[in-house]
């Protein structure tokens, strides 16, 4: 992979952390050290990253990279595993590479125990990746010893968000420096009694910028602890947008629909609009698949791509996966862990053959390897509706 070229706005050089680089350290640590280091010096410094065959502005093409990044606070479903399918049949389709990526840092949601068990959910679907922990268990051992003690081994530090908090720490210093963000002392409760209309979801609501007027030096005053940074978006007064592979074409006004926008929290950990900025950069992903409930997440992070002089990726946002009553697929509809399934016996081919007919892949449900999918796949035929999760689907899957 090659090293990036970080220059200021004066034209000083020097090459960054390889996202290959085993980064530990706390993200305080790596400030004081980017803080006592940094040759920036100027309040108009903005940095620029340049890469061969990369653009400044603009989205990311012909690379061949796609990635799968569960998150462990809990255990992964049907749901999950769609977006995944998604993910891994648009990049084998094409011939691209697949990285796993663990995206730990929304604690205390995390849980340890999720982290192998995603992993392990993974390799017992067939979805296979090339660059991320080497841990996908054989079908005769699928909890080997090989399996359980891939955190321990720090040759994956690379991949794992909580083990790159000096990386995330160096852009966070630059934005600082071109005064892109600024301390905020409003707490949700603040933000939602200040604002001017009524919000829907899990979307907050819109910062009113109370605290805009704030300047990076401010925080000096601030009681440690009793602030987050937030992103300014006032200057973002064109419409935004992408053509989303799945959702079609997507525009906004940042600072009409969005507002501020959160880049790391009170207790100094990383916001997640920064910390996947950064790791789709550095480990040069060119196609996102997600969940569609994270189409909102993708004007902030075009806006942190623009600042920074990055090529965005392609974005396809998968319909999600709803229970009966029509709300997101979750435990209050009944256990839908893949564990239970994958614990049971239970061929992962007819979850599979379940999850390619919901995405119109599929004239059935006959059971399945999503290798047999590749030829079959194509953007245009993916539902742009969610889907419902039938109960006697998993009732049949666990033979009931």
């Amino acid at each position: 992979m090659p090293k990036t070229v970080i220059e200021s706005s004066e034209g000083e050089s020097r090459n960054s952390l390889s996202s290959r680089s085993v980064i530990q350290g706390t993200w305080r640590d790596g400030l004081i050290m980017l803080a006592q280091g940094c040759k920036h010096g100027t309040k108009s410094c903005v940095i620029f990253v340049k890469r061969a065959g990369e653009t400044r502005h603009g989205l990311r093409k012909n690379m061949a990279k796609g990635r799968l990044a569960p998150s462990p606070t809990g255990a992964q479903h049907p749901g999950n595993a769609r977006t995944f399918l998604v993910a891994w049949l648009a990049a084998r389709s094409t011939g691209s590479q697949l990285i796993l990526r663990i995206e730990d840092l929304d604690s205390p949601r995390v849980k340890p125990w999720a982290m192998t068990q995603a992993v392990e959910d993974l390799a017992w679907l067939g979805l296979d990746w090339d660059e991320g922990p080497n841990t996908q268990p054989s079908a005769s051992e699928p909890n080997s010893a090989k399996t359980q003690n891939w955190l321990d081994d720090p040759a994956w530090n690379g991949f794992v968000q909580s083990r790159r908090l000096a990386r995330y720490a160096e852009i966070f210093h630059a934005l600082q420096q071109g005064e892109w963000i600024y301390p905020c002392t409003c707490s949700r409760a603040d933000v939602s009694q200040a604002a001017s209309a009524p919000h829907q979801g899990h979307e907050p609501a819109i910062y009113p910028g109370t605290c805009r007027h704030r300047q990076v030096a401010d925080a000096d005053q601030l009681a440690e602890g009793s602030y987050c940074w937030r992103f300014r978006t006032a200057g973002f007064t064109k419409p935004m947008g992408w053509e989303d592979r799945i959702a079609g074409e997507q525009s906004a006004i940042l600072p009409h629909t969005l507002g501020d926008f959160v880049i790391a929290k009170a207790d100094g950990t990383p916001a997640y609009q920064l910390a996947v900025v950064v790791d789709d950069h550095d480990m040069e992903v060119g196609e996102v698949v997600r969940g569609d409930d994270l189409i909102p997440s993708t004007y902030r992070q075009l806006a942190l791509y623009q600042v920074l002089g990055w090529t965005a990726p392609e974005f396809a946002h998968v319909p999600l996966v709803k229970g009966p009553d029509g709300l997101r697929l979750a435990k209050r509809h009944g256990d839908s862990r893949l564990s239970i399934l994958r614990e049971a016996g239970v061929d992962s081919r007819e979850v599979i053959g379940w999850l390619a007919c919901s995405l119109g892949l599929s004239s059935d449900e006959a059971p399945v390897s999503p290798a047999e999918l590749i030829a079959e796949f194509a953007w245009d035929k993916i539902p742009r509706q969610p889907v419902t999760f039938p109960r006697e689907i998993w009732d049949r899957w666990l033979g009931k």
